[in-house]
């Protein structure tokens, strides 16, 4: 099928096809100088041609010298915004591609995890973890709790809450476990 044109002594057109559906295209005449659409070469005018004939080489240098720089090398060039955004890519890729790498997972949660250090407490996610702040933040937690315990109790005593539901419920039978952690983590410190 590489030459559609057939020539018989009427002169030359191009052979009837089948399309996709099964009914067939007529045998269509060809004057003499037609050339198709597809094989019209593309108007280049004379600045894309200059380009083109351009060697890719500074003037004098010689081709063996010129050797493929490797991939770092280009990125070094670049600024950090622009570094930033090709990992951006290279990591749409890569999940778009099924899914992503435990590197990419580990950034993910460690970026949320610090996300929600920051919008709990920027102070404690400034300063250095070590062993006595994690005790110091977790004492801080069981407080909350036991404080929002107290509250929700003071509520169904007063009557304002009249029915509890079973989550409150749980939270009220709770108390008693978290102020023993609370005294145990305060002997510790």
């Amino acid at each position: 099928n590489g030459n559609p044109y057939v020539t018989d002594e009427s002169g030359k057109y191009i052979a009837a096809t089948q399309r996709p559906d099964g009914s067939w295209r007529k045998p269509r005449r060809v004057k003499d100088g037609y050339t198709p659409q597809e094989e019209v070469p593309v108007y280049e005018n004379k600045y894309v041609k200059f380009f083109k004939s351009k060697p890719d080489l500074p003037p004098g240098m010689n081709p063996n010298d010129a050797s493929p720089k490797p991939q770092e090398n280009e990125a070094s060039g670049l600024s950090k915004s622009a570094k930033r955004n090709m990992k951006r890519k290279e990591k749409r890729k890569q999940q778009q591609q099924g899914g992503a790498d435990e590197e990419d997972q580990e950034d993910a949660v460690s970026h949320a995890v610090n996300q929600l250090t920051v919008t709990e407490s920027p102070a404690a996610a400034v300063s250095a973890p070590d062993d006595s702040s994690e005790k110091a933040k977790k004492i801080k937690n069981l407080k909350k709790k036991i404080r929002q315990i107290e509250d929700l109790q003071n509520k169904v005593d007063s009557g304002e809450i009249k029915q509890p539901s079973k989550e409150q419920l749980e939270k009220l039978a709770r108390a008693q476990a978290l102020r023993d952690e609370l005294e145990q983590l305060e002997k510790d410190l």
